[in-house]
């Protein structure tokens, strides 16, 4: 029988995270600290609204780009809170962050065209550059550094087929962030090279001690940059699959219309959850918003320390709901590290390797988990430790 599948998709990685966690679904009484989503529920009004929209029948496609209520929430929260300027015209409701990410791409990337990822970063930035026919290049960002993007080593990867740089702060899976400082740096280097930048602020909400600063926000930087947003993290809305992208009108054409024959629209119930959620936030302060954040804060405080406590080195995340500790000191690499924790004590963490081949001697913590959990799962690591040092 002729092969009928193509040669990129033969060469594509399983995701690193996915295999590991067909693992632990095996592994009968395992905790799980590896799941990137928030443990809270979607607060009540979110999902009252979604019920609501239900009872009255709303259940037909929206329009492409999605409700215009919802379009104009956006640009309103984004001005709100980060200083953001959008035309509601000019934004795109997508299933997820993740298809935004990917009509990103697949609407700027020619054949060859090669696209700058700070390494470690999310597991699907090189994947979805690939199936775009374009070449992922990794750039080390380093512990010493705070895993912040150094300008010298953006200049040192961009050749003459570069064309974007992927953003993503604060990181995923480090925890790390960037002060308007240090991106004014990177946005010099960007725009003295003509790059397009393509920011994924999904956890803009999530950052502990600094108020979050878009790159987009800089002078000259919002007409080169393709800005993506989302429900998932902040608003506890992971499953409803929604997520929001914001660009200069050419691009915004282009991942318009992949985004019309791809998949037509958001879900109408989830664009009425979204809105409510914007709305009810925009009315009283993002309270909601602000308590989760305090309880991540306090689960991040008490990962650190427990790290301390058993020895193992740690960066201290400033965003996000992930701790990256180094776990060279055990003499093993982070996916044996992983493998051996989750066999032995049944704690489950991910192999810094699934985020790129700079993650090697780490592994990822998600925070957003219990204390009942992080506190059984510290100590089981610590029985781990004694008999691996």
């Amino acid at each position: 029988m002729r092969d009928f599948v193509n040669r990129k998709t033969k060469l594509l990685q399983p995701s690193g995270i996915r295999k590991f966690f067909d693992i632990v679904r095996e592994t009968q009484g395992a905790i799980s600290l590896g799941v990137g989503e928030p443990d809270f529920i979607t607060p009540w009004k979110i999902r009252a609204a979604a019920i609501t929209s239900l009872q009255r029948g709303y259940t037909q496609y929206t329009g492409n780009r999605g409700l215009p209520a919802l379009l104009e929430s956006i640009s309103r929260y984004l001005e709100n809170r980060f200083s953001l300027n959008y035309d509601p015209k000019h934004i795109l409701i997508t299933v997820g962050g993740s298809e935004a990410i990917d009509l990103a791409l697949r609407a700027c990337i020619e054949r060859g065209d090669e696209i700058l990822i700070p390494d470690p970063a999310y597991v699907s930035y090189s994947p979805l550059v690939s199936l775009s026919d374009g070449v992922p290049v990794h750039v080390e960002c380093f512990e010493r550094d705070r895993f912040v993007l150094k300008p010298e080593n953006l200049e040192k990867a961009i050749t003459n087929k570069t064309k974007a740089l992927i953003l993503t702060y604060p990181n995923n899976p480090t925890g790390a962030i960037m002060t308007k400082e240090e991106l004014e740096k990177i946005a010099e280097v960007v725009i003295r090279h003509d790059l397009l930048v393509i920011t994924d602020e999904i956890y803009a909400e999530l950052t502990y001690g600094k108020q979050h600063v878009s790159i987009a926000s800089l002078p000259n930087m919002k007409e080169r940059t393709v800005y993506i947003g989302g429900f998932s993290k902040a608003f506890a809305m992971t499953g409803w699959r929604l997520g929001f992208a914001c660009a200069p009108a050419e691009i915004d054409e282009g991942m318009f219309k992949i985004h019309q024959y791809g998949m037509l629209c958001a879900p109408i119930t989830s664009q009425y959850a979204a809105l409510e959620a914007l709305n009810d936030g925009l009315s009283d302060g993002f309270a909601t918003v602000e308590e989760m954040r305090d309880s991540y804060d306090k689960r991040r405080k008490f990962v650190l320390h427990s790290l301390k406590e058993i020895g193992l080195s740690c960066f201290e995340p400033k965003g996000a709901f992930y701790a990256f500790p180094s776990v060279r000191s055990t003499g093993l690499n982070g996916e044996t590290f992983a493998n051996k924790l989750l066999q032995e004590q049944k704690v489950a963490v991910v192999p810094g390797n699934a985020f790129g081949q700079f993650g090697e001697e780490n592994v990822r913590i998600s925070y957003a988990t219990s204390m009942r959990s992080l506190t059984e799962a510290f100590e089981r690591t610590a029985k781990f430790l004694q008999k691996h040092r």
